[in-house]
């Protein structure tokens, strides 16, 4: 029981951990005014048009941090706080959804990966808890199976989803240095939003790697028990 409490404590920490961090990293960078006061919709129209991009447009989408790419639509995805800021973290964020941009015009290979597995892990992460519990409720061990199977799918988008944010980020940082739309004692601020930004994605990593392993050990001791 102890041993099950400090794992659901750890599953449940980290998320809220990395929810902290990146909204603190946001909320004080956003305070933060660029020193070009230029907005995010300019800082993405900018960034795209410099590789290329004059075919993906830029819309306002509602929500807190809200922000993407629509690799399908090719159509960056600005929440209203970024489309019009003009703040540190508007700029980061803009620029973050441009590298996506940037990666689907290059074939990027991890993106386009994940973009395979988004039907597949998609129906994975619906489907498999289902059928987890079924298998193991009912001592169905193919079922219990078949569900870890859905489940590592689900996972492996996670771990795939990790260097297509890492990388996204790392070519915002390079795109706002070498445009010139940021000086350098701002690089620090915006490396702190990208960073926050992605401790959600490992965080979410770990988590679902702890719950698959936590599922397949399951697995083995039904399995050792029959």
């Amino acid at each position: 029981m102890g041993s099950f409490l400090i794992y659901f404590l750890i599953i449940t920490i980290i998320p809220i951990w990395a929810s902290l961090r990146v909204n603190g990293a946001y909320k004080k960078y956003s305070n933060v005014p660029n020193s070009t006061g230029t907005t995010g919709y300019e800082v993405a129209r900018r960034i795209l048009d410099s590789n290329g991009l004059y075919d993906v447009q830029i819309e306002e989408t509602r929500g807190f941090l809200s922000d993407h790419y629509d690799p399908r639509a090719k159509v960056v995805r600005l929440s209203s706080a970024n489309y019009h800021g003009h703040s540190i973290a508007a700029l980061a964020v803009a620029a973050h959804e441009c590298g996506h941009a940037i990666q689907d015009q290059e074939d990027y290979a991890f993106l386009r990966l994940r973009s395979s597995l988004v039907p597949v892990a998609s129906f994975g992460s619906n489907t498999s808890w289902i059928l987890i519990i079924i298998g193991f409720m009912f001592q169905m061990a193919n079922l219990a199976l078949l569900g870890i199977i859905f489940m590592a799918v689900a996972v492996l988008f996670q771990v795939v989803t990790l260097p297509v944010e890492f990388n996204a980020s790392s070519r915002a940082l390079n795109q706002v240095v070498s445009l010139g739309i940021i000086r350098n004692d701002e690089e620090r601020g915006a490396r702190s939003v990208l960073n926050a930004a992605a401790l959600t994605y490992v965080a979410a990593a770990a988590v679902a790697l702890l719950e698959l392993l936590r599922f397949v050990l399951m697995f083995v001791g039904m399995n050792n028990d029959d």
